[in-house]
């Protein structure tokens, strides 16, 4: 299957579907809680970035749309109609649904077509088994082996989840959650750890969306994360480790409390 190219420069730019207010701001963000939060500047954290194609955007939107619920669970989708509707071609679509499928957010069924997958809550605990001892390799790794730059963006996300937690702020945590943990991914420098938990991450981030309003505590939850990028943000490996385990805690309480609040 042939990969998809990103355009030559000087070469028109290809024009795609302009996205909602509110999912550019989840992804961008705004104020001084997302300087340098940008795609580009993100990318500059680390050394060896490779450049965005087609297929990485696709992936990307669609993941979003996965988590945030805007395709929910058991939703039929075409590569043609997310073709129309991202305004971008079928084979970065169809090399995307098949990067989701391994993530397990996309079920390719064939001659059936795609679904979106459903939630397990007994997948969840097993995932957090796993997303724990991954998650704590990759904190402590990542205060060890960070650069300048990527240490410092630690220590300022970690000041807007301290915001977050302050004002309540939803849109603002599920921005900086995302960037968190990309970053953590590149400062760790362990290929094979975040090829792992990078096939956990959307999936818990779809879950918390899910049941965050009913069974979650924002603040409590935003302070956890920013103790872990403090930690990071000071290179204090064991404080890293131990502050991933308190919001581990705090997140398989949040699991098992949503069986009460679906019942």
């Amino acid at each position: 299957m042939p990969k998809a190219r990103a355009p030559s420069r000087g070469a028109p730019a290809r024009k795609t579907a302009r996205k909602p207010a509110a999912v550019r701001a989840t992804r961008t963000g705004s104020g001084p809680a997302s300087a340098g939060a940008g795609p580009a500047a993100r990318d500059a954290l680390t050394p060896f970035a490779k450049p965005r194609t087609l297929t990485d955007e696709a992936y990307e939107r669609l993941e979003e749309m996965i988590v945030t619920l805007q395709l929910p669970p058991g939703t039929a989708i075409s590569e043609a109609a997310l073709s129309d509707r991202l305004g971008i071609g079928r084979t970065p679509i169809r090399e995307a649904l098949q990067r989701l499928a391994r993530e397990h957010l996309i079920l390719i069924l064939p001659q059936r077509g795609n679904l979106v997958s459903q939630i397990d809550i007994k997948s969840q605990l097993r995932l957090l088994e796993t997303r724990r001892e991954v998650e704590r390799l990759i904190a402590r790794c990542a205060a060890r082996r960070g650069s300048a730059v990527e240490i410092q963006r630690f220590a300022e996300i970690a000041e807007g989840f301290d915001r977050a937690a302050e004002e309540n702020d939803e849109t603002s945590f599920v921005r900086l959650d995302k960037e968190f943990n990309d970053l953590c991914l590149r400062a760790a420098r362990n290929e094979f750890a975040a090829g792992a938990m990078s096939l956990m991450h959307g999936l818990s981030r779809r879950f918390w969306y899910l049941h965050y309003r009913q069974a979650a505590d924002l603040p409590v939850t935003a302070r956890l994360h920013a103790g872990v990028a403090h930690a990071i943000a000071r290179r204090d490996e064991a404080g890293a480790a131990a502050a991933l385990d308190r919001l581990l805690d705090n997140i398989e309480e949040f699991t098992r409390a949503t069986v009460s609040t679906d019942t």
